[in-house]
């Protein structure tokens, strides 16, 4: 007789001992309910081991909530007399909707004039994960990538440019399958000086 597949998470050493919130694991069964309540039979070839591999899934992408912006700068800031536009674009990011749990993703275009400190590109991209992998809405993603830009060099301005497809909008409800939505968040000089804001975006725009 076949044994029952083990669907439970393993947990790693350093793990082990903690309280399920401080894990951030989900515990497969929750998953393995939800398909009953679709009228699912979870036992069936194809659905053995989706609890396992849902709750994998939703681990991985929320795993933004359990970062924190110094943990994925680390010693990613240096010293350097630049006082020109840096601009990093197209920074690809995957999300979920807070209210419908479903997709949501696109581009991120990132820009700051420095004041005596950059940030080493790719922790530009990483502080974009930790808010982009969690439950999220777009417009507060935007800000709160701006602000920890802001936060981590206290530069001269910073401005970010999110596009994105909702597939909560595409998929059901209104299903517009080509609409996108734009968000914007300028802070310093991309604010307060209109050429500094249109630089920015005609370069994002033109690029």
């Amino acid at each position: 007789m076949p044994s029952t597949p083990d669907t439970r998470l393993r947990e790693p050493a350093e793990l082990r001992g903690l309280p399920r919130a401080d894990r951030g694991l989900i515990n497969p069964d929750l998953i393995r309910r939800l398909l009953v309540e679709l009228g699912e039979d979870p036992d069936r070839e194809g659905l053995i081991r989706t609890p396992e591999r849902v709750a994998r899934s939703l681990m991985d992408l929320t795993c933004g909530q359990g970062m924190t912006v110094e943990e994925v700068v680390g010693d990613g800031v240096f010293d350097e007399d630049c006082s020109e536009m840096v601009i990093v674009k197209d920074i690809e990011f995957y999300s979920l909707c807070e209210h419908h749990l479903l997709p949501f993703y696109g581009r991120v275009h990132v820009a700051y004039i420095p004041d005596g400190r950059i940030i080493g590109l790719s922790k530009v991209a990483r502080i974009v994960d930790v808010f982009a992998r969690r439950l999220q809405v777009q417009e507060r993603m935007t800000v709160q990538i701006a602000e920890a830009i802001q936060d981590t060099l206290t530069p001269k301005g910073v401005g970010v440019v999110a596009d994105a497809a909702h597939l909560c909008m595409m998929m059901r409800g209104v299903g517009k399958q080509n609409s996108s939505t734009m968000t914007s968040c300028l802070l310093g000089s991309f604010r307060a000086n209109a050429s500094t804001r249109n630089e920015f975006l005609g370069l994002v725009r033109n690029m």
